[in-house]
């Protein structure tokens, strides 16, 4: 049974904007990305929006409902009251672009950061060995699409955008986590040192394990339990094990 949904949508650009009110037809088992559709098609064609699969696996959708970092196409709105009004913003920690859409580059440039995955010399495609246990161990990790969710939640740089030079986000540091776990990976054999460079490079000392990531990442990646405090333990043995630090005073 249809009702008439109450939405607030932001609306404007990098400039200024406002919130404006809207009234929407709403069907049972839609979605809040459903209503943006509906706005744009009858009354506000020039409504910009992000979105791409509408099925949460491409994460493009990313917006933020009632303050809560979502994907608007697995939002339902039978979770919000008849009456309720649903607020609809972009993500807050990236530069607005249009409406509901962001300039999402940051996590490109951090992207570009992270050395890639280094193969063992030798080794041809199809000769790869691993054990199971540790495919599995960084599998999770995969699963991620990108909605840059867990970064738009991180309080480092959703309250603080001057950490955003030093500080790489969740979903960058789980990927030096994933590789740092590969059994593969020769990375440290060619002389890096993703623990290291996770402490410098990547700012993983201003994580301070809230789980705000882990709460809002639509694939139940537990990302602050398997991928950075595995990855500060890492640092911590290296940085602070007794035999480790004398070894390294005397190198010094």
């Amino acid at each position: 049974m249809g009702y008439q949904a109450r939405l607030r949508v932001w609306r404007g650009d990098s400039e200024s904007g406002e919130l404006r009110d809207y009234e929407v037809e709403a069907e049972e088992g839609e979605v809040v990305l459903d209503l943006l559709h509906r706005l744009q098609a009858t009354r506000c064609p020039d409504l910009a929006v992000r979105w791409n699969c509408k099925a949460g696996k491409c994460g493009s959708c990313s917006a933020e409902v009632n303050g809560r970092p979502r994907l608007t196409c697995m939002t339902r709105m039978s979770l919000f009251d008849p009456d309720e009004v649903v607020t609809v913003t972009p993500m807050r920690t990236f530069p607005v672009i249009k409406d509901l859409v962001c300039d999402v580059s940051y996590n490109y440039v951090k992207a570009r950061e992270v050395p890639a995955f280094t193969p063992p010399e030798g080794l041809e495609p199809g000769e790869y060995r691993m054990q199971q246990r540790d495919v599995e161990r960084s599998q999770e990790f995969r699963k991620c699409i990108e909605c840059f969710l867990c970064q738009d939640t991180c309080h480092v740089i959703r309250d603080h955008a001057e950490n955003k030079e030093a500080f790489s986000g969740p979903r960058f540091l789980m990927r030096v986590a994933e590789l740092e776990m590969h059994p593969l990976d020769d990375y440290a054999e060619r002389g890096g040192d993703r623990p290291e460079e996770s402490r410098g490079e990547h700012g993983l000392g201003m994580c301070n394990i809230t789980k705000c990531c882990t709460d809002v990442c639509p694939e139940h990646i537990r990302i602050t339990d398997n991928a950075l405090i595995p990855l500060k333990e890492r640092v911590a043995d290296r940085r602070y094990d007794p035999i480790l630090r004398f070894f390294r005073r005397k190198k010094e």
